[in-house]
């Protein structure tokens, strides 16, 4: 039996604030948005939802993925990871809704999958119309469509609140240090941007991915409906399956580069820049730099840099804008070399 993830109910913002975020495992919160206009015009007909979006709909074009159907939805790569499995179009959100709702019925429509459009450009008037107290009124947020689609898991560098406005989602979640078991694929090829795994955790081939059995003894599971909202705290593992015909979810993230507006330096970015400078070490020096890594890295600076005054640590202290940009050109000079 699945373990799930831990329901909330009848939330408060203090609640949110003292309780569930600063533990930084995932929660439900039942019901929190059913009065949001949205979703209530999702839970009243397809009709309803239709004029909803038809008349906030701005008519912006956004992301979408078209998947045949013999893929199960299934977002990926082809069989030889030499490409993806989607085409890539735009259309704007009203369209595409109403293309969902045409082909409803039909066990073999192409699968649909509008992705991260900013509501702010296709949508404006929702924000102010469907207001989260959670959260700063800063933090932007995005929108996703489609019907009977697979995001596989992956993490993401920020926090996020997913909030399910129509259809209903399955998502599966794994601590971060589950990573060794995940079957991750290439890094720096990825068909969502983000590092995937290559599993279908709804259908495991154990024989092809025995590590699976143990990341699945980890595995948190959250069944949405239309008004609840999943917290995923920054860096879990996350497969997320749509399983009605037509499915709208509307997330937030905050903390981290992804879906910032300031610019903010990627962490994975950084993860990449190590892989090119390991790669050709010899194991006994990799595993030297394991301990410059954890001690510089991952330990509190406090701890580690008592003895310097805080004024002198250099990259480590708060620094300077100038500073921070001598390092950034100094990192582009060292990486423009390596051609």
């Amino acid at each position: 039996m699945p373990k799930f993830v831990n329901s909330w109910h009848n939330v408060t913002t203090k609640q949110w604030h003292q309780e569930i975020k600063p533990c930084s495992q995932p929660a439900v919160l039942r019901g929190f948005l059913n009065h949001w206009p949205i979703v209530q015009a999702a839970t009243t007909s397809d009709l309803a939802l239709s004029q909803y979006i038809a008349g906030q709909d701005t008519g912006k074009q956004v992301d979408t993925l078209l998947l045949a159907s013999d893929t199960n939805g299934r977002i990926g790569y082809n069989a030889e990871l030499a490409g993806f499995n989607y085409e890539k179009r735009q259309y704007p959100l009203s369209a595409i809704l109403s293309q969902l709702f045409k082909t409803a019925s039909d066990p073999d429509a192409v699968r649909i999958a509008a992705q991260s459009a900013l509501v702010s450009e296709c949508m404006p008037a929702f924000i102010a119309d469907n207001p989260n107290p959670l959260l700063a009124d800063t933090i932007v947020p995005r929108v996703w469509l489609g019907n009977k689609v697979m995001v596989p898991a992956h993490f993401d560098d920020a926090d996020n609140l997913a909030c399910v406005v129509a259809g209903k989602r399955t998502f599966t979640l794994f601590p971060p240090e589950q990573v060794a078991n995940l079957y991750i694929g290439p890094l720096d090829y990825t068909p969502t941007g983000a590092p995937i795994s290559l599993v279908d955790f709804s259908h495991p081939d154990f024989s092809r991915f025995p590590k699976v059995r143990e990341a699945l003894q980890h595995a948190l599971v959250a069944e949405l409906e239309p008004g609840d909202v999943l917290y995923i705290p920054a860096l879990w593992w996350h497969q997320v399956e749509s399983t009605a015909a037509v499915n709208l979810l509307v997330n937030y993230w905050w903390g981290g580069s992804i879906g910032s507006t300031d610019s903010r330096m990627a962490p994975l970015n950084g993860l990449l820049h190590s892989l090119l400078c390991f790669r050709e070490l010899p194991p006994a020096q990799r595993q030297a730099w394991r301990a410059m890594y954890s001690h510089f890295l991952l330990e509190s600076d406090d701890e580690i840099l008592s003895h310097i005054p805080p004024e002198k640590r250099g990259i480590h202290g708060q620094g300077t804008f100038v500073a921070k940009q001598a390092i950034i050109q100094w990192l582009i000079s060292s990486l423009t070399r390596l051609k």
